[in-house]
């Protein structure tokens, strides 16, 4: 049995357990709702969280284990084990090909702009390495591989559908505009606040759906990706604590991300949700639903 289906068999075990509990009131269904909504943002996570707590680790256990220098560089260990959390992840099928092959394009997409962004100053990685490009140690393309981990994942998770989605070609103009922008703005104007603008007009009419359990929920779209952008900004606050990468500010002292970069999140995050849109179409209440309520309430198989 594969590690996969071991993992569906106990969650299925485990509603069989707690669904009576549920149905005695609407409290009780509330809080397992509640409960399985975190399990499921837990899951979708999972690359991402054990990402960060690499990232972490390491930075308090790298000078314990070798005081006296390690022979394996802290960066260098973090490109092999993200290498290895993904062939595990495909060896189990806990992730699909197709998304395997999103999250590649994350990478280049990534370490380009980190190749950019560290020549131009705006954030430095300050411990030695050998597997890197320049000034960029090539686990850093990880990092943003784990954001669109997280968004294809949660997609299949959550059942997520969406309400009056715009145009398709809308999303894929202000993808492309938004990260030209994070290159142009060094030598022009930032049209950030005309990009805020812009997702708001292409993207105020449009909810989006997703199941916890049983019942879908809604939410604005916009709501949404402001939602992920603080909590990935929480996520880099602690990178950043870890030395994982520093910004100016940081350089004589660990200090919090400026919350500014949450605009700089809210950006990539829906340019994340378009390159995820390649193998994951979006779709509408109802298209292509599943009739089994367990795959859009507790079923993990489409991990």
């Amino acid at each position: 049995m594969s590690l996969k289906d071991r993992i569906k068999g106990q969650v299925l075990a485990m509603d069989a357990a707690v669904r009576p509990w549920a149905a005695r009131s609407p409290v009780h269904a509330g809080l397992y709702e509640f409960l399985l909504f975190g399990l499921k943002q837990a899951w979708a996570s999972l690359f991402a969280g054990a990402m960060l707590a690499l990232l972490v680790g390491s930075h308090f256990l790298w000078p314990v284990l070798w005081p006296s220098g390690a022979p394996l560089a802290r960066y260098d260990f973090l490109v092999l084990a993200a290498l290895s959390l993904q062939g595990l992840f495909l060896a189990t099928r806990l992730e699909r090909w197709d998304e395997a092959l999103v999250i590649l394009i994350f990478h280049v997409v990534g370490t380009v702009m980190e190749l950019f962004k560290t020549a131009h100053g705006s954030w430095i990685y300050p411990e030695p390495s050998l597997l890197r490009i320049g000034g960029v140690p090539l686990f850093s393309g990880f990092m943003y591989a784990s954001v669109g981990s997280y968004i294809a994942r949660a997609m299949r998770l959550f059942d997520i559908r969406f309400v009056r989605y715009p145009p398709v070609w809308a999303p894929w103009v202000l993808a492309i505009l938004a990260y030209a922008n994070f290159f142009t703005h060094h030598y022009g104007p930032d049209i950030r606040w005309g990009l805020f603008a812009f997702s708001g007009l292409i993207f105020w009419r449009t909810w989006f759906t997703f199941t916890p359990d049983l019942k879908p929920r809604r939410m604005p779209v916009v709501v949404g990706v402001l939602l992920v952008a603080l909590f990935i900004w929480f996520a880099e606050n602690l990178g950043t604590f870890a030395s994982a990468w520093i910004y100016p500010s940081q350089r004589h002292g660990w200090a919090p991300v400026a919350f500014a970069k949450l605009g700089s999140w809210y950006l990539l995050i829906l340019l994340s949700f378009v390159l995820v849109s390649l193998v994951h179409r979006p779709r509408a209440p109802g298209e292509g639903a599943t009739t089994n309520p367990l795959e859009t309430g507790v079923d993990v198989s489409a991990c």
